[in-house]
This record gives structure tokens, sequence and C-alpha cells, in this order.
């Protein structure tokens, strides 16, 4: 799942390479290359079960909440960084453990509101680099084995072709389509964390 997100990565940071906005990609990835090998560790060394059951419930609850307009919440931006810090420990440390780096960057970027290219010069750029990192780390850990290559051989093409078609469709992407169609995959991939658990 890492590596094949490494390459996603790439593939659809082409669009929005000139926009990235560093100033405020720092706070997130500072505090999330600490959180990582945290996460690496728990990986190593404990059942993923119940985190995964955690994170999918929440995906499932936040999305479908959110679709339906049950949930408007939203927070101010702010120029005090300390909440964008501890969004991107807790990152860091989920990219390590599940390959999920960009999941908190995105929601908490979501709950402020803002263009979705905005949102994606922050998150994607962080999550380049996490999972990037996350993968060395997990190679020098023993993590990545030949089972897993194979596999990831299998998944790159795929993926590198539906990111290419996606960062493609994006483009003529409105920002409310935008928004649901960024729902409905994290409530996608919540389904997919909890059914692997009860099926």
């Amino acid at each position: 799942m890492v590596l094949s997100s490494v390459v996603a990565q790439c593939v659809s940071l082409v669009s929005v390479r000139p926009k990235f906005n560093w100033k405020r990609v720092f706070p997130f990835l500072v505090s999330g290359l600490v959180g990582l090998p945290f996460g690496i560790l728990a990986l190593k060394n404990a059942s993923p079960d119940g985190l995964r059951m955690i994170i999918g419930g929440f995906l499932i609850i936040y999305s479908v909440s959110q679709l339906l307009g049950l949930s408007n919440l939203r927070i101010a931006p702010r120029e005090n960084f300390k909440q964008d810090r501890l969004v991107g420990l807790f990152g860091g440390f989920l990219g390590g453990f599940a390959g999920l780096s960009g999941l908190l960057p995105m929601i908490w970027l979501r709950l402020q509101g803002g263009k979705s290219e905005s949102q994606r010069a922050i998150f994607q750029p962080f999550n380049l680099v996490i999972l990037s990192v996350a993968s060395i780390g997990m190679a020098l850990s023993g993590q990545v084995t030949m089972e897993v290559l194979k596999t990831a051989m299998v998944c790159m093409p795929l993926t590198f072709a539906g990111s290419f078609i996606g960062a493609r469709i994006y483009k003529g992407v409105s920002e409310k389509l935008f928004s649901r169609v960024v729902l409905i995959l994290l409530f996608g991939s919540g389904t997919v964390l909890v059914s692997q658990l009860l099926f």
C-alpha cells in the first residue's frame, strides 16, 4: 500500500507541484517525521486489527455525516501551527502503520475550508515525503519482503494508470464535485478496512 501510494502521489503531484505551500507543509512534515518511526514500530510489533477497526469506523461515520449534510463543522484557519503539528504527528504515525499519512491532514484541511488546489498543495507533498521515508524505514526493518515486492509490481501499473486518469479528470472538476468524490473515497477506504476484519 505504501509503495503504491508513493507512485500515485508522484503522478498526481505534477499538476499541483507549482503551487506547493511549503510554509504550511513544514509544520505537518516535521512532526510527521517524528511520528513515522513509531508507526513503523507499531506495525512490526502490534496487531493492527484494533486500529484498523477504529480508523475504518471513523472514516465511515465522518464521510457519511458529511455526505448527508449532518455535520458542517468548519474551523477557521490560523497562523498558529500547533494544531498542524499535532495533526502531522498522528499523520506520520498512520503513514508508518498503515500507509494512511494523508488521511488526517486531508480531513483537517477540509475542516478549514478553502480551494481544493490549496488543500492539495499542502497534504500531497506531506504525503509523498512521509510515505517515501516510510518505504525506506520498512525496507530497513525487514518488512519489504519478496512477496511484498511481487504484490507491489502487480499493483503499481494499475495505480499509475488510475492516478494518471484521475489527475487528468481533476482539472475539469468543480469544488463541490471534488469534495463529494473525496468523501466517497474516504467511505470506500473505511468500508474496506472494516470488511477485512469482519469477513
